[in-house]
């Protein structure tokens, strides 16, 4: 099993900056993709980033691209997403997924790992 653990959220206003981090414990490697996700209240969860460490190949939802900035070191099976020029949308729990494969899937069914989620409050 793999236990993935979020740090980082809080209260930032717009155009502010914040950081994310996800450790990876367990079986930790079998795992080749992590990324993020985000739910807001009363909308569906959606894709934010992702990195693989074949490559380091990274994929960004259109919202946050040029904004977030994902990145990790698989040696300490860890993960990060630096956020900035945060918005009042970006407000949401942001959770660390991670997965044997190693495709840059946007898709929630394509993670088999989640963790708890941290929230993001961006304050206008």
């Amino acid at each position: 099993q793999v236990q993935l653990v979020e740090s980082g959220g809080g209260l930032v206003q717009a155009g502010g900056s914040l950081r994310l981090s996800c450790a990876a414990s367990g079986r930790t490697p079998s795992l080749n993709t992590m990324a993020w996700f985000r739910q807001a209240p009363g909308k569906e969860r959606e894709f934010v980033a992702s990195i693989n460490w074949s490559g380091r190949s990274t994929n960004y939802a259109d919202s946050v691209k040029g904004r977030f900035t994902i990145s990790g070191d698989n040696s300490k099976n860890t993960v990060t997403l630096q956020m900035t020029s945060l918005k009042s949308e970006d407000t949401a729990a942001y959770y660390c997924v991670a997965d044997q494969s190693f495709v840059l899937s946007t898709r929630i069914a394509a993670y088999g790992y989640w963790g708890q989620g941290t929230q993001v409050t961006v304050s206008s």
